[in-house]
């Protein structure tokens, strides 16, 4: 059952963290991953590698779950418009962020809103 598309997308559906339940093809698709982070952000953490560097994949998590950020490819950890998404909706992201951002005057102050 953990590689039936139709099972897979009900159960994220439900509790997004039964992502880490579905094969590995699963977790590499983004119809499914999606609808897990949309119901909790932290499911990113079994996402595919790849769909961890997915700026869509990556905003829709942040955006549910700031502390998803934790979960994300360094390079999407390193980008301004994720960042300000992740610590908007929870400021202690901050910690998440690459350093560069961490030193960034407008995403400090975002996460102390």
């Amino acid at each position: 059952l953990s590689n039936d598309k139709e099972v897979v997308l009900k159960a994220v559906s439900q509790n997004g963290k039964s992502l880490g339940y579905a094969s590995e093809d699963l977790r590499n698709d983004k119809e499914v991953v999606l609808m897990a982070v949309r119901q909790n952000g932290e499911s990113l953490v079994y996402a595919s590698a790849d769909l961890r560097d997915d700026k869509e994949v990556v905003l829709k998590a942040v955006s549910q779950n700031g502390k998803s950020l934790e979960y994300a490819s360094a390079d999407l950890r390193n980008d301004k418009e994720v960042v300000l998404k992740a610590v908007s909706q929870n400021g202690e992201s901050l910690r998440y962020a690459s350093a560069d951002l961490r030193n960034d005057k407008e995403v400090v102050l975002m996460s102390v809103r």
